[in-house]
């Protein structure tokens, strides 16, 4: 299916400020299709002038639709829908005709100009079932009279309101809670969910006849309500915008639309939504994710703890072999302590691998005492890993540069330099990492499986077993050094 995007472009001269406004309709015509009890369709005009292109579509969720299947990116020759040609070119709204019939069914169809300042930007056709018609209530009445001003706000180029938008993802709709007020911000009507939503706050009576503002400070401490002026202006329906409001464990939206059908404020549509589980949710979350931050600190330092009683004994310790295990045990549990270092201090359990790769390559130079004579580089980017790949990588990722260290450089005279290059990128779902030195190079006839490496070994079973993924050794470019492939999973 086509976005707006794409058929603005293809078949329309619509400028980027005309197709910004259609953007800023589409974000809000889902209110007006609730409260129309009715599909939906842009319909935007061909360049050529032979007919129209369906750009957008919105089905309502307080009635049956009239459309079964999707029309968006259908082309529809001028002529065959005489009402679109005529609010078209008259430049209004038009409703006149019979019903027309789709798939048995008779709907009846009024088409809306979109208008921009003085540029008519695409029409917008209002179909509604008319099986689903049947003698409405005064909620009823009271959705179709505020979508009857929307319409005309539209044709006149009022709606929608090219000032602030909603910054809520879970901004209120029309069954959330829909509530009328008039010029000076007094309740013409409030809708029963509207009115629940009140009584959670602490409301005891009605709130017909009341002014929602002052209803509400009365209902809300100050320290939980928006300033005076964001509060007055909402709640009295003066400007498009939304707030928050909350007392004790209840919490709500509250957005407000005002309606000027003829230019001149009347009132405003204002909807009302009970937030309160969200937001219990969203704190549940919040502390959850401090608890985890706080627990991947705590064992960096019991880790960290390990590593220098490991280094104390090492001290102490007379062996030559046994001092170089502990300072390999050392290393391998100094690297764990950098991922979950980098986990304490990141919002989720993912890992930007990049700096913990940098990390690691600055650590085995200082412990290999080769500091300024390696340089180790970094070449692409790892990405974001989960946590547990990160954990295996970092450790593998260690094992390799170590080896490229040792059996690379070390024993090589004082004069002696070298370039360990850790290459990353990424290709159809797989991370591709080589380590590349410009040392010794392998031994004759070295083979990775029958190797008693132990730091390879622990390599290769981590690669295979725990990150599903492959390891390979080789000589480096044009025969020198040694280069180590690893081929894993992106995700």
């Amino acid at each position: 299916m086509p976005t707006l995007n794409e058929l603005v472009r293809a078949h329309t001269d619509l400028t980027e400020d005309d197709v910004a406004w259609l953007h800023l309709l589409l974000a809000d015509w889902q209110i007006l299709a609730d409260l129309s009890f009715a599909d939906l369709v842009l319909w935007l005009r061909d360049r050529e002038d032979v007919g129209w292109w369906a750009g957008a579509q919105m089905r309502p969720t307080t009635g049956p639709t009239a459309y079964v299947d999707d029309v968006v990116g259908t082309f529809v020759p001028v002529g065959r829908r005489p009402l679109l040609d005529l609010a078209w070119g008259q430049q209004r709204t038009v409703r006149e005709g019979d019903p027309e019939w789709r798939d048995d069914v008779p709907v009846r169809v009024e088409v809306i100009p979109v208008r921009r300042g003085d540029r008519l930007l695409g029409v917008v056709a209002r179909n509604t079932n008319l099986h689903g018609v049947r003698t409405p209530s005064r909620l009823e009445l009271s959705y179709l009279q505020t979508a009857a001003d929307l319409t005309q706000m539209i044709a006149s180029g009022h709606f929608p309101s090219p000032g602030q938008r909603s910054d809520h993802a879970d901004s209120p709709r029309v069954g959330d809670g829909f509530l009328r007020v008039d010029a000076s911000g007094r309740v013409a009507y409030a809708s029963p969910n509207a009115l629940s939503v009140y009584r959670r706050l602490g409301l005891t009576g009605d709130l017909a006849g009341t002014v929602l503002a002052e209803v509400t400070r009365d209902l809300v401490p100050p320290r939980r309500r928006p300033d005076e002026e964001t509060l007055s202006a909402v709640l009295g329906g003066r400007v498009h915008r939304d707030t928050e409001i909350a007392v004790d464990d209840v919490a709500l939206i509250v957005r407000a639309i005002p309606l000027r059908p003829g230019g001149e404020h009347l009132g405003g549509l204002v909807l009302v939504r009970d937030v309160s589980d969200l937001r219990r949710r969203d704190r549940e979350l919040v502390t959850k994710d401090a608890t985890i931050r706080e627990i991947h600190h705590r064992v960096k330092n019991n880790l960290q703890t390990v590593a220098a009683l490991l280094r104390l004994q090492a001290r102490r310790t007379d062996a030559p072999d046994a001092r170089a295990a502990l300072e390999e045990a050392v290393r391998r549990v100094g690297t764990i302590a950098i991922v979950h270092e980098t986990l304490s201090q990141a919002e989720a359990e993912q890992v930007d691998f990049d700096d913990v790769a940098d990390r690691l390559g600055r650590m085995v130079a200082d412990v290999g005492g080769l500091a300024g004579r390696v340089a180790v580089e970094r070449a692409g980017s790892f990405g974001v890993l989960r946590s547990d790949t990160a954990t295996a990588l970092a450790t593998v990722l260690t094992e390799l540069l170590q080896n490229a260290v040792e059996h690379g450089y070390a024993g090589s005279p004082a004069e002696v330099s070298g370039r360990i290059t850790v290459t990353a990128h990424r290709a159809a779902g797989r991370l591709h990492v080589a380590v590349e030195d410009d040392g010794r190079g392998l031994p004759e006839a070295f083979d990775l499986a029958s190797s008693s490496s132990l730091g390879l070994s622990i390599a290769r079973t981590l690669v295979e077993s725990e990150v599903g993924g492959e390891l390979a050794l080789g000589r480096g470019a044009g025969g020198r050094g040694t280069r180590a492939r690893l081929d894993l999973p992106a995700d």
